[in-house]
């Protein structure tokens, strides 16, 4: 089988390591354990001395109930049995794509999304119909657009919301028309929602679970719970025949999660609250930071972001956006991603959740570069 470069995931495997000031970064400030420890109430030595007598079983094959108890409650009316934990959200988006799209199926992708979602179904021989978010339209689909797009042979609609790397997030009255198209054909909805789940004024975010039964949702301890190193994601849905498939490709390529990983994460998922403040604070003071640069820089603009942790941020200049990160990255040791890692040009994705230092700094360093090219 052959599929296409990850062209996100490989920029950031040749660059990261190289970065003083790292914007690529998309999770949100990460916590060390001692932190995580701390915020749910434990003390941090007792229970790492404690861990040395757990025996490295495979534990819960199909995870720990504080662990499917915890997931479940990130949204509504979705039972413990309803939910797969993965190998992070990578895990989860391959292991719904490879187990229900077939080479006769056609699908309708998001784009810009993350490459999974539209490489993965290719690389079956799928026939995958891009459904383009623009800039003049918030990065929110077009409703007539997706209707020509969709027919009786559509297995499946992917979604990313919120959207990475635009920051949109799908108002209701859309989601709810995406549904009924969907519903139409009897298609799956799979919306990835890593950066769900932390809205700017403590409001619920609706998950597609929550508004459909056909929908799947995709989602991970990374980003919004600062916790990437985990490496622990999930499947959630209510429809029996995805779970069913899933369960049975997961035999193949997963087996069960770390055991250390289930157990960090069900402490994290029974203190979300506390973990969502510190974060929603985080998000709230950086997105206005990132919000005041563009308008001070007349070299760029953008929409401004509204949900998750990344932006795209447009540029005035005649470079092609990989020839411009490499420069930044070695002339300024600034990381961005490139536009051309998510099918676009003449921009940039630019992470602002990690800490405000960094993220002050490094614009300041991309607003030197802008000048002197």
């Amino acid at each position: 089988m052959k599929i296409r470069n990850f062209k996100v995931e490989q920029w950031m495997n040749e660059y990261e390591e190289d970065a003083v000031y790292n914007l690529g970064e998309t999770c949100i400030d990460s916590m060390t354990l001692r932190e995580l420890l701390e915020l749910s109430g434990k003390n941090p030595e007792e229970f790492l001395v404690s861990l040395g007598d757990e025996r490295m079983t495979y534990g819960y094959i199909e995870g720990s109930p504080e662990l499917l108890k915890g997931i479940a409650g990130l949204y509504e009316n979705i039972q413990p049995n309803n939910v797969i934990p993965t190998h992070g959200a990578i895990g989860a988006n391959h292991q719904v794509i490879i187990s229900l799209i077939e080479p006769k199926d056609n699908m309708v992708s998001v784009m810009p999304t993350y490459q999974q979602h539209y490489s993965i179904p290719e690389s079956i021989g799928a026939e995958v119909r891009p459904l383009q978010l623009t800039l003049e339209n918030n990065f929110l689909p077009d409703l007539d657009v997706l209707r020509s797009l969709v027919d009786k042979n559509t297995k499946m609609i992917t979604i990313n919301n919120p959207n990475n790397p635009s920051g949109s997030w799908i108002p209701l009255e859309i989601m709810k028309e995406i549904i009924k198209i969907a519903e139409n054909v009897g298609a799956y909805i799979l919306s990835d929602e890593v950066y769900r789940g932390i809205s700017e004024d403590d409001s619920y975010m609706p998950s597609i679970v929550d508004l459909y039964d056909k929908g799947i949702s995709v989602s991970s301890m990374s980003k919004v719970f600062s916790l990437a190193g985990l490496r622990l994601g999930w499947i959630v849905s209510k429809d029996p025949e995805v779970l069913q498939a899933c369960k049975i490709r997961r035999d193949y390529d997963t087996i069960s999660c770390g055991r250390l990983d289930d157990l960090f994460a069900g402490i994290a998922l029974s203190n979300k609250d506390k973990i969502f403040d510190r974060n929603r604070k985080i998000l709230n003071h950086n997105r206005e930071i990132l919000d005041k640069w563009v308008n001070e820089t007349e070299e760029v603009h953008y929409i401004k972001p509204v949900a998750g942790t990344t932006a795209l941020v447009y540029y005035k200049k005649n470079i092609p956006s990989y020839d411009l990160c490499v420069r930044l990255i070695k002339e300024k040791g600034l990381l961005f991603t490139p536009g051309s890692c998510f099918e676009l040009e003449g921009c940039v994705r630019i992470g602002y959740a990690f800490d405000s230092k960094t993220l002050k700094e490094g614009l300041d360093k991309f607003t030197e570069f802008l000048k002197e090219i």
